[in-house]
């Protein structure tokens, strides 16, 4: 923002909009729509710059955002904001973009291309607007009833949704307004699908469309999650129900109910789901609709193509497109997606960093010497054994006791109260290493004895531990031992580590347990969260489809099965337990998320920063070029913090090398090893400069003292016109009497920036 720019916005803008007819609750003014990515380099974060449009335009009843503008100073030409003002509107899904310099406004019209300049007294009106956009969408009258829908954040007892929870819920409503019955909906974990779920449900039932509301599940903690979270108002309502057994109570409106109760394998005859109508409900929720309901075989489809009349939503934060599972061929493409690394950058999801464990027996493999036999004695098989046989054919004792001490290791360096999920190659492997858990951290579990849990679908009380496990409240469990119940479904915030010794051959499972961490919890000190892999499987990162769109996999069912057939368990896999086999860690390497490519880079904070500045600024004197023409340098350095330029760390681990510098000089150095000056330095550099010999002495005496604060907090203060509010220019008149020894405000404004040239010129 330059030195005037926001008391010109206020003054030109606002009067504008409301003599066209927008009222105070429409307007939303720097419109805060991101957080600011949280960067993370060792145990540093800092948040990079967020995303504020200047006006955000919302349609009156449904709050939908119909116009961004961005306002410039009275000396700008109209168009020079319309590209970021265009940039914003595409991000929040808005049909109509403007840019003005207070005198003439620009117009970009994403409804036909077109653009064109008016008069403030031709801005439009919100109806005007409107009636372009829903004339564009060819919403009928019926369409425009459903669309216009309110909100529901009013109370206390929700929230105000975020802009790419607007746009999921606007697609959804659209799709459903125009007609169409299957609708697909792609959100990364963490990023509130059942809050997402709950805002159509209920805009839908006050259109009169959703009546009667199924929502499935496939898990108990699912459904118990979403009564008491984000379905509350429903509850409160006294209209939500969760279904128990086969006989639901058909008075209640809106039904939450596992997919096991309404299908019972064992039967041939009437199916539970049959004790409905076809036609019962009049929309149905699918959470996690990458799983079964994908699949064109699976018994659970059947109940969707029962209720085919209904209006039928999948959501999932990871669809699937194979041969014989598709979320696309049954929902059809997806209305809307929000990535995991757009959840990232927009400092919605917590950030990770990766650490590398190389065992040796997993990276050079191990083959037993002659003779070597089994715990019971038995000849070994000679043959070499690879990571991928690790707990799955052979067992190595002493390699899982070396993975247990080191996640001990960390977890003593970086917290032994830092949630833990260590992924296992089985049920059977995750107990053995619950075992070794508990052994290297008896001085915890002497006294509380579920601080290590092993939560797998045959574990007594799993769904119970899960939950305490979720609550970021409770003590225990902290560490949790499992194979696959937790790749997906339970909300614990705070989950600090992901162990990952198991391989990984899907993406698709990847990405659900990469989503376990990327929930944000800075109120409890969680901003990103750590990977410790021990299986190589974070090689899945460097995939091109990572983040991408739906992936070609193979569907794999979780541990957890339906209940009858939990009654009934396979026969185990008989495995070779070896012990005397030294195990050791051979390498390590900690890697981080590139704040710019989203790539894993392995890199030291100063060549990392280095590398982010000369990818922008080629040479010394490109950054000096942009530096003196930038109308705030504080926004400069808030925008460079965003391109991964980690300042506050570098100068956190600078110590009292980096007291009194400047953050050019901090920038300089690293990048351009430039030798730093201090600020000090730099100020009595301009007290001696010629260029501020012509102005009179109650000028300089003021210019003397803006220097001073420079020495003192650095350039943002100086650029600040609230500096001459503070001592000890008040001591020297009004601001607006300083103003005037300069000739007025724009003169003001002009000395300012000659001065910040002088005082950088000597680079």
């Amino acid at each position: 923002m330059s030195i005037n720019e926001h008391d010109t916005r206020i003054i030109l803008i606002d009067p504008v909009l409301e003599n066209s007819g927008w009222s105070s609750s429409q307007i939303r003014r720097e419109y805060q729509f991101t957080d600011g990515e949280v960067q993370v380099h060792g145990n540093h974060t800092q948040r990079g710059s967020t995303k504020r449009a200047d006006y955000v335009l919302f349609h009156k009843g449904n709050d939908f955002p119909l116009a961004v503008v961005e306002a410039k100073r009275a000396d700008s030409y109209p168009g020079k904001g319309i590209q970021q003002a265009m940039n914003y509107a595409e991000i929040l899904g808005s049909p109509f973009a403007y840019s003005t310099n207070g005198q003439t406004y620009t117009e970009h019209d994403f409804t036909t291309g077109l653009e064109r300049t008016f008069t403030p007294e031709e801005f439009p009106s919100d109806s005007e607007l409107w009636g372009r956009w829903v004339k564009h969408k060819g919403f009928d009258s019926e369409a425009q009833h459903v669309i216009s829908q309110g909100w529901k954040y009013d109370d206390m007892t929700s929230k105000e949704p975020r802009y790419y929870q607007r746009r999921a819920v606007d697609a959804a409503l659209e799709a459903a307004a125009l007609g169409k019955r299957r609708i697909l909906l792609v959100m990364a974990t963490g990023t509130g699908k059942t809050f997402t779920a709950f805002q159509i449900i209920w805009r839908l039932r006050k259109a009169g469309r959703a009546r009667r509301v199924l929502y499935l599940a496939d898990r108990n903690i699912l459904l118990d999650q979403t009564i008491t979270g984000d379905f509350a108002p429903f509850s409160n309502m006294n209209i939500i129900t969760k279904v128990a057994g086969h006989k639901p109570d058909r008075a209640y409106e809106i039904f939450m109910c596992l997919y096991q109760q309404l299908f019972d394998p064992q039967t041939s005859g009437r199916q539970p789901y049959e004790s409905f109508s076809g036609d019962f409900f009049d929309l149905i929720i699918v959470d996690e609709c990458h799983r079964g309901s994908a699949d064109a075989n699976s018994q659970w489809r059947r109940i969707l193509e029962y209720f085919s009349p209904a209006v039928q939503i999948g959501m999932t934060a990871t669809p699937k497109e194979t041969g014989d599972v598709s979320n696309s061929a049954y929902f059809g493409e997806a209305v809307y997606t929000y990535s995991l690394k757009q959840g990232i950058e927009d400092g919605f999801l917590a950030p990770y960093k990766v650490i590398r464990v190389g065992l040796n027996v997993d990276l050079e493999g191990w083959r037993p010497e002659a003779g070597k036999t089994d715990i019971h004695g038995q000849l070994v098989e000679d043959r070499e054994y690879t990571v991928s046989d690790f707990d799955k054919k052979i067992v190595l004792e002493d390699r899982t006791k070396q993975a247990a001490e080191h996640i001990t290791r960390w977890l003593k360096d970086n917290g032994r109260d830092s949630k833990t999920i260590i992924f296992c190659a089985d049920i059977e492997h995750a107990e053995r290493m619950r075992l070794e858990m508990n052994n290297f951290n008896t001085d915890i579990t002497r006294e509380n004895p579920e601080y290590i849990a092993r939560i797998t679908g045959d574990a007594p009380k799993s769904d119970e531990l899960a939950k305490k496990f979720a609550d970021a409240e409770k003590k225990a469990p902290i560490i949790a031992t499992t194979s696959e119940l937790l790749t997906t479904g339970v909300d614990a915030r705070t989950v600090k580590l992901i162990v990952l010794d198991c391989q990984i051959s899907s993406i698709t499972k990847f990405k659900q347990i990469v989503g376990r961490g990327t929930r944000l919890d800075p109120m409890r000190g969680k901003e990103y969260f750590t990977i410790m892999d021990f299986r190589g499987a974070c090689s899945h990162f460097a995939d091109p489809d990572f983040d991408g769109q739906p992936l070609s996999t193979t569907y794999t069912p979780p541990d957890e099965k339906d209940p009858k057939e939990a009654a009934q368990p396979s026969e185990p896999r008989q495995k070779v337990y070896v012990n005397g086999v030294a195990v050791w860690i051979l390498h390590e390497v900690v890697q981080y998320i590139d704040s710019v490519s989203g790539k894993l880079i392995t890199e030291d904070i100063r060549s990392y920063t280095r590398r982010n500045i000369l990818g922008k600024y080629s040479s010394l004197h490109d950054f000096i070029s942009i530096w003196n023409n930038y109308d705030s340098k504080e926004a400069l350095i808030e925008e460079l913090k965003g391109q991964g330029v980690f300042l506050d760390i570098l100068r956190s681990e600078a110590g009292e090398k980096a007291e009194g510098i400047d953050d050019f000089d901090l920038i300089i150095h690293t990048a351009y090893d430039v030798e730093p000056k201090t600020r000090r330095e730099r100020a009595e550099h301009a007290r001696h400069s010629s260029r501020l010999s012509k102005y009179s002495q109650e000028c300089r005496k003021i210019l003397e003292a803006l220097l001073d604060k420079y020495i003192d907090t650095g350039i943002s203060e100086l650029e600040s016109v609230q500096v001459l509010n503070t001592s000890p220019f008040r001591l020297m008149g009004t601001r607006t009497a300083i103003m005037k020894l300069f000739g007025g405000w724009d003169k003001y404004v002009q000395t300012v920036r000659e001065l910040t040239q002088i005082i950088y010129e000597a680079a």
